[in-house]
């Protein structure tokens, strides 16, 4: 497989291009402010299915010291009486939204993200997770993840999470070269990197994945080879490996980095080939997009069971699980809607102290919208199609409904991303490293002809 990457350099550049990473469709630019609390709040009492399980996420936003690439929505300060402030807003949301729930409905999964979670002392992780188990019903084997920065924890906060139920933790590494990191402003040694995984394995933690990063200055190919030794011998479970996206004017901040010492496009490509090399040699799985699992992962077992599903916490298993998101810049999904919340922490705050909840913008999903989720998630998740079924599960003859999106993917059919036959569409090996140019093909939002395009990342 990495000898015919290395000969496939052309086509990462020809199909790097602006296009959605597709955690939802449509994606998240064409929410529309005419959905606000009211929609939403209307929207739970009327989809309280007792057969449909329920994902939960909270967002903490703050982090100790701003890392120059970040692209999630944080606040960095020093102040944790910030934290206690916004903890007490984020339980009363939280209770607006218990209080609509049906208390039968099973809560399959939780994540917290941020921001970092650990920005939480160990008390205050205690009481909010204490605070979740009261208010809704936790499946006895709920997957309970948490976003970890290994710089500043302490190994109480650790055993805090896993007498709380966590038994998933995704630790920020982004690389392990002392230059790259001094120049994103993320210093964090071997040494403690190697401590903190340590902690979390020793307290029964079940699954561990580490989180690394592409494309940040000052990477080379022969530094990110040792990266990705030192990652290896530690044996995570999981690992995903993001390609930065320099979007400065969207993050202001990101013009802290200086853009000549990000690596070239080439260097870049290099090192997806050598990702691809040495953690298939390390006998893990490239699911697809930028994540990898050991064989015996139960994401790679879903992804050959057909189950495996995609949403805004990433690939997951809990397919028919409604998303109920809490905090500033959440997103919440049922089967019909999406919502998002007040990016703002102090905006969040005056919503949910007048409101109780704080959504500013959301979407209804089409049919057209639902038909064409399914298959780009199905592709991006099974890495194959079956036009049969989607004909019988939407009563549509799929050539015809789709025939420019298959006139899209000719090229990528001759270029060897996809194989196509009367019936099934299916991605090739080389063709997971292209996902979302392949989902772009059935996007009828981003084909359609408008004012002003959303500006997205670069698909590589």
């Amino acid at each position: 497989m990495c000898a015919d990457m290395k000969a496939d350099i052309a086509l990462l550049t020809k199909y790097s291009q602006p296009g959605p990473r597709y955690t939802s469709y449509p994606p998240a630019p064409h929410f529309a402010e005419d959905f606000g609390i009211n929609q939403w709040r209307q929207e739970i009492i009327e989809s309280q299915d007792p057969a449909r399980p329920l994902s939960l996420y909270i967002h903490i936003p703050f982090c100790d010291t701003l890392c120059y690439y970040c692209g999630c929505n944080m606040v960095a300060t020093q102040k944790y009486e910030k934290a206690m402030d916004y903890l007490a807003y984020l339980k009363r949301e939280i209770d607006s939204i218990a209080d609509l729930t049906n208390s039968s409905r099973p809560v399959v999964q939780l994540h917290w993200g941020g921001g970092t979670p650990t920005f939480l002392k160990a008390e205050e992780i205690r009481d909010l997770a204490t605070h979740l188990r009261n208010r809704f019903n936790f499946a006895a084997d709920a997957e309970v993840s948490v976003e970890v920065d290994p710089r500043g924890l302490l190994l109480e906060q650790v055993q805090a999470l896993r007498e709380s139920g966590f038994n998933r933790a995704s630790l920020g590494v982004q690389d392990i070269d002392e230059k790259v990191q001094k120049a994103v402003n993320r210093v964090q040694p071997l040494s403690m990197i190697e401590e903190v995984y340590g902690w979390f394995r020793n307290e029964g933690f079940s699954s561990i994945n580490l989180d690394l990063m592409t494309g940040l200055p000052h990477q080379t190919l022969d530094g990110y080879r040792t990266t990705l030794k030192e990652i290896v011998r530690l044996n995570p479970d999981r690992l995903a490996v993001f390609g930065y996206a320099h979007v400065p004017w969207m993050k202001k901040h990101q013009k802290l980095i200086i853009q000549s010492d990000l690596p070239n496009f080439e260097t870049r490509m290099a090192m997806q080939d050598l990702i691809l090399e040495t953690l298939e040699k390390a006998d893990y799985v490239h699911i697809g997009m930028d994540h990898f699992a050991k064989p015996e992962d139960e994401l790679v077992k879903a992804q050959r069971e057909k189950t495996l599903w995609r949403n805004f916490q990433g690939y997951t298993t809990h397919r028919h699980a409604d998303i109920y998101a809490f905090g500033a810049s959440s997103i919440s999904q049922t089967e019909d809607v999406y919502a998002q919340n007040e990016k703002r922490p102090d905006a969040y705050q005056k919503l949910i102290s007048e409101n109780g909840l704080a959504t500013v913008k959301g979407y209804r999903v089409t049919t057209d919208d639902k038909i064409r989720r399914d298959v780009i998630t199905e592709l991006m998740c099974d890495l194959s199609l079956s036009r049969s079924s989607i004909e019988n599960r939407w009563n549509i003859d799929f050539d015809a409904y789709f025939a420019d999106s298959l006139q899209r993917l000719e090229p990528l059919q001759a270029d060897g991303l996809v194989e196509m036959d009367s019936n099934e569409i299916r991605v090739t090996v080389l063709g997971r490293l292209f996902l979302r140019n392949i989902a772009m093909s059935f996007d009828a939002y981003l084909n359609a002809p408008k004012q002003e395009a959303p500006r997205y990342s670069m698909t590589a």
